[in-house]
């Protein structure tokens, strides 16, 4: 499974960015993100058809995945990032396995990442 990361920029507190992720088969595709020096942490999952989205505390009601619908050949899932604050300063990673999962190690295949940084 081939997968494509997009989107990333310098944004100002408060602004919002919206990440792609395209793949060459239809997974469920999970987002991480890494800073600098610290551990890649867990944003969120979306099931392969898309029924259902999963998100990390520290996100929730912040971020959105959403995907394109079954009969899209596309593959894409997008990360929409609202409110956003300097501590969403990362590299963004879609990775993509059959089922989703909140860890990382779960994941079989993954995107190069993608700069996120958000000044205040």
């Amino acid at each position: 499974v081939q997968l494509q990361a997009s989107g990333g920029g310098l944004v100002q507190a408060g602004g919002s960015l919206r990440l792609s992720c395209t793949a060459s088969e239809r997974y469920a595709v999970g987002w991480f993100r890494q800073a600098p020096g610290k551990e890649r942490e867990f944003v969120g999952f979306i099931t392969w058809k898309g029924a259902n989205t999963y998100y990390a505390n520290s996100v929730r009601g912040r971020f959105t995945i959403s995907r394109v619908s079954r009969d899209n050949p596309r593959n894409t899932v997008y990360l929409q990032m609202d409110s956003l604050k300097p501590e969403d300063t990362a590299v963004y990673y879609c990775a993509a396995n059959p089922e989703g999962d909140f860890y990382s190690a779960k994941y079989e295949y993954w995107g190069q990442g993608t700069q996120v940084t958000v000044s205040s």
